[in-house]
């Protein structure tokens, strides 16, 4: 079992920044991807950002590259989303994921940008 914790979303102007927190427990694996996913209301869920616990490999959605930066601490099990130059377009309840053989979700964030 793994249980994901987001923390760290709430209402922010346009241009301002977030930092998301994603604290796992359970079982995590050296070689699995840590993912942010973001739902907007009446959209669909999208990918944000993704990497490694141990590579450190990194991906980015189009959409933030360049504004977002995920990070982790391993020490503390927990993965980061650094959100700078936000949009009202971010607007949507963030989402930590993890796939240990089936896919495991926290609770969402949500995060609100004023335009």
């Amino acid at each position: 079992q793994v249980q994901l914790v987001e923390s760290g979303g709430g209402l922010v102007q346009a241009g301002g920044s977030l930092r998301l927190s994603c604290a796992a427990s359970g079982r995590t694996f050296s070689n699995s991807a840590m993912n942010w996913f973001r739902q907007a209301p009446g959209k669909e869920r999208e990918f944000v950002a993704a990497i490694l616990w141990s590579g450190g490999v990194i991906s980015y959605a189009d959409s933030v590259k360049g504004r977002f930066t995920i990070s982790r601490d391993n020490a503390k099990n927990t993965v980061y989303l650094q959100m700078n130059s936000l949009k009202p377009e971010d607007t949507a309840v963030y989402y930590c994921n993890t796939k240990i053989g089936i896919n495991y979700w926290g609770q969402g964030t949500q995060v609100t940008v004023s335009s």
